[in-house]
């Protein structure tokens, strides 16, 4: 199969924390059928992803209509010295597409059936419906106990589904900047690195929250980098579109306190379900894992620079640290990468506009189902159980419906719920209806028996098969809060 020539400007293989800063990368971009391997990276001491001559994963570009169509070939080592849940891991390995409306079924997002052991390979043929909104997805690996030590690893990449500028014309004339966050690990570092690092990120001394564990273990990186800089004029208009990687770390961005301009949360565009919803404006937006959020931010005026940075997340007595720090540094920079804009493309914005009054009666009927969050020192458990591949769906569900699911939290640490194949619209935390609700494929779950309620969208005919919904902290996945869901 043929490896698609790839966009790359100004790759920088260099250190994660290097002695001096470097402005962010542009990552490489691949658009037709394409090649994907993973590989054991010698000189970073874990698993990668191989693309192309280099471990940077690519930018996946498809339109609406458009067919993803990749080999996966696992060159992993068949003895590992990483540690995954439930001993060494074994290095098996595939491919979820993320967020994506796509069918759960072989050779497209089967993350049941189709598994790559070292030497052998998988092709994925995944066909994007024609109707698909614009937006940024993305891919991860999703082998079932081994999902968050790849994830680490690194092993993800962006999907972008062309045409967001249907819906909001004026993001043709601004640059593009796809960022991925993903974490920099300390534990194994000696504690003078540990430090450096920890005074580079600006971490403060004072706790965060309310966890017993406050020393963090890892640090964000934007694109491969520790603080990179992310160049932009005074005044300048440019669109962000940003990518929670972490297995487990909660961002919760802002910009030097200046107003972010919301266009699109888990790759949903704010218009989509309602024509006639322009932008939002905030001052910081929670992203949590694997969550994805797309932003017009402005440059700092003339003279003065911004920090992009994560606030303190309060994750609970049993959570994991996920303090405050800076993620990269933002202004005019002596030197940028080409500009690149969105392509321009053709045909008429695709909305999807839900009757308001069978929202609202969804919104006050009983739950149809309520997911229950609880754990113990043996695992974690949906509904009492722990997953195991060989389960039965716990739950059938009828595409072309609608249903009001209440997710409920019963342990003293947040969790982010995640389901495949489809979004739903959050509507309500700990039983308060919200004042802005939000079509989302993850959404935070309180602590503390905390619960949101959600409007579950089943009415895409391409999601038939057996799927999955579970916790997006991965190592809590890993070790049972999953489970399996019949669309039929």
């Amino acid at each position: 199969m043929r490896i698609i020539a790839l966009i790359v400007c100004a790759i920088a293989m260099v250190s994660p924390l290097s002695s001096q800063q470097q402005v962010i990368v542009d990552l490489p971009e691949v658009r037709g059928p394409f090649t994907l391997s993973a590989v054991y990276d010698s000189a970073a001491g874990h698993n990668a992803f191989a693309y192309a001559g280099n471990t940077v994963p690519p930018v996946i570009r498809v339109l609406p209509g458009g067919v993803i169509k990749l080999r996966y070939v696992n060159n992993l080592p068949g003895r590992s010295d990483e540690e995954c849940a439930t001993g060494r891991c074994g290095n098996m390995t595939n491919l979820h597409f993320h967020g994506l409306h796509v069918s759960p079924e072989r050779p497209q997002d089967d993350v049941l059936t189709m598994m790559a052991m070292p030497g052998e390979s998988l092709d994925y043929t995944v066909v994007v419906p024609a109707y698909s909104p614009p937006r940024l997805y993305w891919y991860h690996t999703h082998p079932h106990g081994e999902s968050a030590r790849q994830d680490l690893d690194g092993m993800s990449g962006a999907i972008i589904v062309e045409g967001i500028d249907r819906y909001y014309p004026e993001l043709r004339h601004m640059r593009q900047r796809v960022i991925i966050l993903r974490d920099h690990d300390m534990e194994h570092s000696d504690a003078a690195i540990r430090e450096q690092v920890v005074r580079r990120v600006e971490i403060p001394s004072s706790p965060c929250g309310t966890s017993t564990e406050q020393n963090p273990e890892r640090v964000f990186t934007a694109n491969g980098t520790i603080r990179p800089q992310i160049p932009i004029g005074p005044g300048e208009r440019q669109f962000w579109r940003i990518l929670n990687a972490s297995p487990d770390r909660y961002a919760d961005l802002q910009l030097n306190g200046e107003q972010l301009e919301i266009v699109a949360l888990d790759g949903m565009p704010l218009s989509y379900h309602n024509r006639h919803r322009a932008t939002r404006k905030v001052d910081h937006v929670l992203v949590p894992p694997a969550g994805r959020v797309e932003m017009i931010v402005t440059g700092p005026s003339s003279g003065s620079r911004a920090t992009l940075s994560t606030r303190c997340v309060d994750t609970g007595a049993d959570g994991d640290p996920n303090p405050a720090m800076v993620i990269a540094d933002v202004g005019p920079a002596h030197a940028d990468s080409p500009i690149r804009n969105l392509p321009s493309t053709t045909g008429p914005a695709v909305y999807k506009e839900l009757s308001s009054q069978e929202i609202q009666k969804l919104e006050l009927s009983t739950p149809d189902f309520t997911v229950t969050f609880t754990e113990d020192k043996s695992g974690f458990y949906i509904n009492g159980g722990k997953f195991s591949m060989d389960d039965q769906p716990m739950l059938r569900v009828q595409v072309g419906s609608m249903q009001h699911w209440r997710i409920v939290n019963s342990t003293r640490e947040i969790h982010p719920f995640h389901i495949h194949q489809i979004h739903f619209l959050a509507y309500a935390q700990n039983g308060v209806h919200s004042d802005a609700p939000e079509w989302l494929d993850t959404v935070n779950v309180p602590y503390g028996n905390g619960s949101v309620d959600l409007i579950m969208d089943f009415t895409d005919p391409i999601i038939r098969g057996v799927s999955v919904f579970h916790c997006h902290l991965l190592s809590h996945e890993d070790k049972g809060m999953m489970a399996k869901i019949l669309f039929e």
